[in-house]
């Protein structure tokens, strides 16, 4: 009995219909032609002689059995893609392609201080970054799009390794006008939950921010309004209230052209730890390594 088997291609073109949901985007994803992707997935139901997906003008409709197969071609693409990390691992550290990670309220403050010397050290790295926030980054950690993950804990990113490189303080950010500027820190219990702007869910700094801040009618009276610190920044330069900020963004200068002030936020659990996140059992963990080294130096 002759045994046909799918190409890793055509599971490809399988998994990212099934993360688009739209065979353009999808296309997209993949760098061919829609008609291309399309004619690559008939070919692989005609191979395996059963309907994967249900295609109408409007929707793209996964079949129960599609799913499942979409679901275990993601993980073939997985091991396939750690075949390459096997050789890469070999050979020259840190070299070849990396897709990288990293959470909104990490990205745009340390990256920069980092990026330039990353280049000079390791020309032959090609760094991809994705800015997302911790869940969609971890899931996608999961599914094998991203490689590694630079995020704050605590975050339950699931069974993963992680190496934790420096705990960051928290600070209380509020408009000058407002007084406590001589003050060497602003305490949790001062905040007026009524007047606390946090970013909305998902991001993880807002569940940082209440834990370290450990009052409840917080959680329940807090503004989470925010689609990014600048964004909450200007509604704190505006006076709209107060909020909490880590210390890379300070230190990037988000308060620079404003008239907003920022003090160490006093509480007990007062900082995040920012660490890296990959696969366990990964072929590349010295790369890993080698990368978090980098991190934890950041001038």
């Amino acid at each position: 009995m002759t045994v046909y088997l799918p190409t890793l291609k055509q599971l490809q073109y399988l998994v990212a219909l099934r993360d688009h949901g739209h065979f353009g985007r999808a296309a997209e994803a993949c760098f061919v032609t829609q008609s291309t992707l399309s004619a690559g997935l008939r070919e692989l139901e005609t191979l395996i002689d059963v309907v994967l997906v249900e295609r109408t003008r409007r929707v793209v409709r996964f079949t129960p059995l599609g799913e499942r197969i979409a679901d275990k071609a993601r993980r073939v693409l997985r091991e396939a893609e750690e075949l390459g990390d096997l050789v890469r691992a070999s050979g020259q550290p840190l070299s070849g392609d990396l897709r990288l990670s990293v959470i909104p309220t990490i990205a745009p403050f340390l990256l920069p201080r980092i990026l330039p010397r990353l280049r000079a050290e390791y020309p032959q790295l090609k760094l991809y970054l994705r800015e997302e926030p911790s869940g969609t980054a971890c899931e996608g950690l999961h599914n094998g799009r991203t490689d590694c993950v630079l995020l704050a804990l605590p975050y339950a990113c699931g069974d993963v390794a992680t190496r934790t490189l420096f705990h960051e303080p928290l600070y209380v950010a509020f408009p000058e006008s407002e007084g406590a500027v001589e003050a060497d820190s602003y305490a949790a219990t001062d905040i007026d939950e009524k007047r606390l702007l946090l970013l909305e869910d998902g991001h993880c700094l807002k569940e940082h921010a209440l834990a370290a801040c450990n009052r409840p009618e917080l959680r329940a009276e807090a503004m989470m309004m925010g689609t990014s610190l600048h964004t909450i920044v200007q509604m704190v330069d505006n006076g709209l209230g107060v909020t909490i900020l880590p210390e890379m963004a300070l230190k990037a200068g988000i308060l620079n052209q404003t008239g907003v002030a920022a003090r160490p936020l006093a509480a007990e659990h007062s900082t995040r730890a920012i660490a890296l996140a990959w696969r366990r059992a990964s072929p590349r963990e010295r790369d890993f390594q080698l990368l978090a080294d980098m991190l934890t130096a950041a001038p």
